[in-house]
């Protein structure tokens, strides 16, 4: 007769974990990675080579030396993180500065809250953030794409769409360029297809669901557009909010991550609204031309709050 196995649930298992999740989403970054390298050059390649193994290393002394437990960095979150908070910075960013952009992602962030499954802000975002606070000038910086200089610091500068839309609207580019990456920005916001193309293989993977990018996507589109129908101002075209900044990218590959979002579909329509609606606010209103991180971590806040209230199904539940 054989043994009785007894275990907690779940009992079926999906073939899914932490490292095939992660390793997916970085495959999905892969086309915009390679935009970003091909705009920016050697700038990229060393602000994304920095941050990954910033995150990396930091990760692996606080778990093995300050909390005293297995090291997780080969899970793929460490390299995501750090691949993502790459993707928030301008490729001209110093080394000493894209490092402790990394302590403070890894180490605040996520660490100190206890690691993967426990922070409750996304970690490069708090590192986009601080930086965001310490080093505004540098951070606020644009090189302008397929500009190499020998030093990747002295890269020639400009504006970014957002900045025009804020502060010059008569001289906003075409959203063509936006969607395309003929725009200056950080490294992940360059290029719109490549972030969608990214979008399709993680609806594809099932990695990501379609609620909460939809609910962003539709929520600027439609409040942009009431204020671009009643004024017919050209900072208001639902278009230009659509393809610039970092909206695309927010909405698919930081807004969706699984600790810091909601886990029932209408908890993640809900969220989705409030990130796009504080986006569009901040960015009309606000005196940063961009609000996407902001808004994400103000909803990051207010998701235990919506997994309250809008609570998934339990099995067999009505």
């Amino acid at each position: 007769m054989g043994n009785l196995i007894i275990s907690p649930s779940p009992h079926i298992h999906s073939g899914d974990s932490i490292s095939k999740n992660m390793y997916g989403v970085l495959i999905a970054l892969t086309p915009a990675l390679a935009v970003s390298l091909y705009c920016f050059g050697l700038g990229a390649l060393i602000v994304t080579l920095t941050s990954v193994a910033s995150c990396v290393l930091f990760e692996f002394v606080i778990q093995k030396y300050l909390l005293r437990r297995q090291t997780t960095v080969f899970d793929g979150s460490a390299i995501l993180t750090g691949v993502l908070l790459a993707f928030n910075l301008p490729s001209n960013l110093p080394v000493w500065i894209v490092i402790p952009g990394a302590l403070a992602a890894i180490g605040v962030g996520k660490m100190s809250f206890g690691g993967l499954g426990n922070n409750i802000f996304n970690p490069a975002l708090v590192g986009r953030v601080f930086l965001l606070i310490s080093f505004p000038a540098q951070m606020t910086t644009w090189p302008l794409p397929g500009v190499f200089p020998t030093d990747y610091i002295d890269a020639q500068t400009g504006a970014t769409t957002l900045s025009l839309l804020h502060f010059n609207p008569d001289a906003i580019s075409s959203f063509k360029d936006a969607a395309t990456g003929l725009t200056g920005g950080s490294l992940g916001e360059v290029s719109e297809i490549a972030l969608l193309l990214g979008a399709g293989y993680l609806l594809f993977r099932k990695i990501i669901t379609w609620h909460i990018p939809v609910a962003i996507l539709a929520t600027v589109a439609v409040f942009t557009g009431i204020l671009f129908a009643t004024t017919q101002l050209a900072e208001f075209n639902p278009l230009i909010h659509l393809t610039a900044g970092g909206l695309m990218l927010g909405a698919v590959f930081m807004a969706t991550d699984y600790v810091t979002s909601p886990m029932s579909a209408g908890g993640m329509l809900v969220y989705g609204v409030g990130i796009g609606l504080i986006t569009v606010l901040i960015r009309v209103y606000g005196a940063y031309p961009e609000g996407m991180s902001f808004a994400i971590l103000i909803m990051n806040a207010l998701t235990p709050l919506i997994n309250t209230y809008l609570k998934p199904k339990h099995f067999g539940g009505k």
